[in-house]
């Protein structure tokens, strides 16, 4: 079983880029360029999945998942 996480990436009017993960409320990484906040949203969202698992709140239950980048403009 694999569950798919999307990062939305947009860029603020000050330069800084900003990604979220839709699929986790509140996952979300500012960053000086897109790869700065990809690479940020992805270990808080690990994180956070690691923190569910762990604690038994609901959540993908399986070693596997996929991330799928997706541009919000």
């Amino acid at each position: 079983m694999s569950y798919r996480l999307t990062i939305e990436i947009d860029r603020e009017e000050d330069g800084r880029w900003i990604a979220e993960i839709p699929e986790l409320p509140g996952v979300m990484a500012y960053g000086d360029s897109q790869d700065e906040a990809t690479q940020k949203v992805s270990v808080l969202a690990l994180r956070v999945l690691a923190d569910r698992i762990e604690s038994g709140k609901p959540g993908p239950a399986s070693e596997e998942f996929t991330v799928s980048l997706a541009s919000a403009r």
